[in-house]
């Protein structure tokens, strides 16, 4: 089994996140082609890398910049943690570099951003990754297969929901994530980008939509202290604020290739709301629904009785994605860190010329297309062509 050398841009959780699922593959898959072993990291924070080096072994190269990491002769494959505004030039100087390129959604704050770092990676020949893990999810993946096998009949609308509470107090500081030119267009990167993605897993690709967006919290605190979590106390008098310039809300109306239409909504700042992600998809004979929170359950309903039909709940399974090799038996739960190790493990089988199914930079595309037709809908409040 040969090495593949990996460095990781980013120290932060989703950075630890990535190189934990590098070392957990041979937990999994025992006979990989490619043994993966991270070997560098990059991070502005000394503090970030130090913590990095702790839990990961001492042999790791820590850089303060990521360019001298692309420099590191030993380094065959870049995972991309950084913040989204650098995702764009960092995932372009990567392939560039000759290197293959693991890296988190969204891929840079435009679908521009996403477009070069696509067509970069396809003038080097290297493998391109992407982080859309929740297609990863073996309850979302037999999802899939019931769809596609008739079992709820014909898709007749779907919908998408992402809500959550990390903005949603007053006193979270005033980050890069508030910034158009460092966090995008703030949810709709951040969260819609998943609902996108998984609209166009489950049901293929998107032909137009229409959208609104909205900011909940215009003004926040002005602060050092800038982790995702992180709140502040609004009363202190000697706080000073600024302005949030992108968005905490969206939700869009979006009509799919196929003609079913589908609802995708997404909120940063929805308060009692903690990771409330679902998908649910109904058809002509029945329906499908998804709980980020109960990952290892699917809702079913299925059969010919139509109006009084009931919905069951099944659990996932060996059959279901890559559920086998992490549970032997129905009903044990995977967790969030499991989708990125299968999302390692794909990313290495592609690299090794294997077949591997990866949520590629042309997904990526996708997405972001679907992302800016939405903040150009909420500018002219008409439909926007997505294809």
């Amino acid at each position: 089994m040969d090495d593949l050398n990996v460095g990781v841009i980013g120290a932060g959780w989703m950075g630890r996140v990535h190189a934990r699922a590098f070392q957990r593959l041979p937990h999994h898959w025992s006979s990989l082609p490619l043994r993966a072993r991270v070997v560098a990291v990059a991070d502005s924070a000394p503090s970030a890398t130090a913590e990095f080096g702790a839990a990961f072994g001492r042999d790791v190269t820590a850089y303060d910049d990521w360019r001298e990491l692309l420099a590191d002769g030993r380094v065959d494959a870049v995972s991309v943690a950084a913040p989204n505004f650098l995702h764009g030039e960092i995932g372009v100087a990567v392939a560039e570099a000759g290197k293959h390129l693991w890296i988190e959604k969204p891929v840079g704050l435009t679908a521009a951003d996403a477009t070069a770092v696509r067509d970069a990676v396809a003038a080097a020949g290297v493998v391109g990754c992407v982080g859309f893990n929740y297609r990863h999810i073996p309850a979302v993946a037999r999802a899939k297969r019931l769809i596609e096998s008739g079992a709820i009949g014909t898709p007749t609308h779907a919908r998408t929901q992402l809500l959550t509470d990390y903005a949603a107090h007053p006193g979270s500081p005033l980050s890069w994530r508030y910034a158009v030119d460092r966090g995008g267009h703030g949810v709709l990167g951040d969260l819609a980008s998943h609902g996108v993605d998984l609209l166009r897993f489950l049901l293929g690709d998107i032909d137009a939509l229409t959208a609104q967006t909205a900011i909940h919290i215009g003004r926040r605190p002005i602060a050092q202290a800038q982790g995702h979590y992180a709140v502040l106390d609004v009363d202190d008098p000697g706080l000073e604020f600024g302005e949030v310039e992108n968005e905490d809300y969206v939700v869009a109306l979006v009509k799919m290739a196929s003609g079913v239409l589908s609802v995708c909504e997404a909120d940063r700042a929805a308060v009692g709301e903690q990771n409330n992600y679902a998908v649910e998809v109904h058809g002509s004979r029945g329906l499908l629904r998804w709980d980020f929170r109960r990952p290892g359950e699917l809702q079913v309903s299925s059969g010919d009785v139509y109006s009084g039909q009931p919905t069951g709940t099944v659990f996932s399974e060996p059959g279901d994605g890559e559920y086998a090799a992490f549970q032997p038996g129905a009903g044990i739960a995977m967790g969030y860190d499991d989708t990125k190790v299968v999302e390692a493990r794909n990313f290495v089988l592609a690299i090794a010329g294997e077949p591997a199914e990866l949520a590629t930079l042309d997904d990526a595309v996708a997405s972001a297309r679907a992302l800016d037709a939405m903040v150009a809908s909420h500018q002219t409040g008409k439909w926007v062509s997505v294809s």
